[in-house]
C-alpha cells in the first residue's frame, strides 16, 4: 500500500518504513491502519486522484460509477489550487470533435458522446442544487452558446477541408456555407474565400461552471449509491498535506505532472502557456453580438458568452514553466496585440471591443503521432521506486483537446484501474511508454 504525501511546494510519495500487512502509517492529520491479508476482501478500496481538472474529475466520477457495487470505495481528490484551479478552469470551452482541417479526430465519436454525457450529468447536478441561475430563461448553466463557425482562410487547405467535412458525425454536423449565409449567422464576419464550415451542434461552455457541476455530481453519486445500499461510497477533496494508504494513485496533473520529482524528464510532454484575452463591448456601442450567433474558430478563436462579452484566444508560449493564471501587464499587452491582429482578419468588428483582462493556463502538449496528438495514459510503476503493491497510473497530455478527450479516456482509465488491467486502454495511448524505453 502507498503512503501519499503532499506539501505546499511539491508533491511526492513516500513508502512506509514497514510494509507488512499489520503495519500502520501516521500523519499529522490522521492515521490509517493497513488491513491484514485475512480481511483484505472486506477493507475499503481507496484511490487517490491527483488533479481536479478535466482529467481528474472524469476519472473520479467513473471510479465511483463503475467500482464494484458490493465494496466500500473511497476516492480522494488532491489539488492545492482547488476545483478547476489549473488550466482546465480557464479553457476557452469550445467543444467539437474536429481538427483545424475539420477532420474527425481519433476516436472522435466515442469522445464526443462521452463528453456530452458528462456535460449533461454536471448540468443536472447544478440545476438540482439550485445553482443554474440562467435556467429561468430556458438556458443552460454550463453551455454559453451553441454552434461554431470556421471560415476557410487558406486556399491550399480548402479542398481537403471540404473532403474531410463529408465524413462528419451525424450528431455533430459540418455544413458548408457561403459568405452570404455565414454573414447572416455572424454579421460583419469576413469570409475571404467565400466558404465557411459551420458546426451547429458544437458547443461553447463555461469550463469553470462545468467542473464545479461535475464535482457536485460526484458528491451526489457517492451519496446516492451509499443510500441505496450498493456499497458505501466516499468522496473527499483535499488541498492540504495528507498521508494515507491507497490501492492506486492516478496522476491527472496536466502540465504539472512533468514537474513531479518522480516523473521529471521521463514524460514526452511539451509545455505551452496560453493567454486568453477577455473583451467587452463598450457601453457606447449598440451593435451587440447576436444572441444566436455561433462562436468562431480561426488562427485565433472567439468564444462568445453574452451579447457583450467575448474570450479571445489563445497564444502559444512553448517551453514555459509558468502555470499561474495571473498575467502580467507586459505579457497581456504582447498577447492581446497578437490575438487582435489574428481575430480582425475574420471578425473586423473586434476593433470595437475593449480588453478588460487576461488569464492564462499551462497546457501539457503530447507528442505528434500518426493518429494525431494523443494524451498519455497508462500504468507508471516503473517510474517510482519501492514496493509496487500500489498501482500508479497516469492521465496527462490533453493539450488543447481536454474537453473532447477527458470523458471517454477518463472512463477507460478508471476501468483499467479498477480491474488492474492496462490492456483496457487503447494501445495508441500507451505506446509512448515503449518509445521511452
Amino acid at each position: 500500500m502507498l503512503t501519499f504525501t503532499q506539501s505546499p511546494d511539491s508533491i511526492s510519495w513516500k513508502w512506509p518504513k514497514t510494509t507488512t500487512s499489520s503495519s500502520c502509517s501516521s500523519s499529522s492529520f490522521f492515521s490509517v491502519r493497513c488491513s491484514s491479508s485475512s480481511s483484505v476482501s472486506q477493507r475499503p478500496l481507496r484511490y487517490a486522484v491527483l488533479g481536479a481538472g478535466f482529467a481528474g474529475l472524469s476519472v473520479a466520477w467513473n471510479l465511483l460509477q463503475h467500482g464494484p457495487k458490493e465494496r466500500h470505495l473511497c476516492v480522494d481528490i488532491y489539488d492545492e489550487v482547488g476545483i478547476g484551479g489549473g488550466a482546465s478552469g480557464v479553457a476557452g470551452g469550445l467543444l467539437h470533435p474536429y481538427s483545424p482541417k475539420v477532420k474527425l479526430l481519433w476516436r472522435g465519436a466515442e469522445c464526443w458522446k462521452e463528453s456530452l454525457n458528462l456535460l449533461n450529468i454536471a448540468e443536472r447536478a447544478l440545476v438540482n442544487e439550485g445553482k443554474g441561475e440562467t435556467l429561468e430563461n430556458g438556458e443552460s448553466p454550463i453551455i454559453r452558446r451553441r454552434g461554431i463557425l470556421r471560415p476557410a482562410v487558406n486556399l491550399k487547405n480548402m479542398n481537403i477541408m471540404t473532403e474531410n467535412a463529408q465524413n462528419c458525425l451525424a450528431n455533430c454536423r459540418i455544413e458548408l456555407i457561403h459568405e452570404d449565409a455565414a454573414q447572416k449567422l455572424i454579421p460583419n464576419l469576413s469570409v475571404p474565400l467565400n466558404l465557411a464550415f459551420y458546426m451547429p451542434e458544437a458547443l461553447n461552455i463555461n469550463a469553470q461552471s462545468y467542473l464545479k457541476g461535475l464535482y457536485l455530481a460526484c458528491e451526489n453519486l457517492a451519496n446516492e449509491m451509499s443510500n441505496l445500499g450498493h456499497g458505501h461510497r466516499e468522496l473527499s477533496f483535499r488541498q492540504k498535506s495528507v498521508q494515507r494508504d491507497y490501492d492506486a494513485v492516478i496522476i491527472c496533473f496536466g502540465a504539472r505532472a512533468a514537474f513531479l520529482p518522480e516523473l521529471s524528464g521521463k514524460l514526452p510532454l511539451r509545455t505551452c502557456r496560453g493567454v486568453i484575452a477577455q473583451l467587452q463591448l463598450g457601453d457606447d456601442m449598440r451593435e451587440e453580438y447576436p444572441k444566436h450567433s455561433p462562436s468562431v474558430l480561426s488562427d485565433a478563436w472567439l468564444a462568445v458568452h453574452g451579447a457583450r462579452n467575448i474570450d479571445l484566444g489563445s497564444t502559444w508560449d512553448w517551453k514555459s514553466k509558468n502555470y499561474s493564471r495571473d498575467v502580467s501587464t507586459d505579457e497581456a499587452s504582447k498577447a492581446t496585440q497578437v490575438l487582435l491582429r489574428k481575430a480582425s482578419s475574420v471578425y473586423p468588428a473586434i476593433e470595437n471591443w475593449t480588453i478588460t483582462g487576461a488569464v492564462a493556463g499551462l497546457r501539457a502538449m503530447p507528442p505528434l503521432t500518426a493518429d494525431g496528438s494523443l494524451p498519455l495514459l497508462g500504468r507508471v510503476n516503473e517510474y517510482v521506486d519501492g514496493d509496487h503493491t500500489c498501482k500508479y497510473w497516469l492521465f496527462t497530455g490533453l493539450g488543447a483537446r481536454g474537453l473532447l478527450f477527458h470523458g471517454w479516456l477518463g472512463k477507460l482509465l478508471a476501468l483499467a484501474v479498477l480491474s488492474c488491467d492496462e490492456d483496457l486502454i487503447p494501445c495508441e495511448l500507451t505506446s509512448w511508454k515503449h518509445k521511452m524505453d
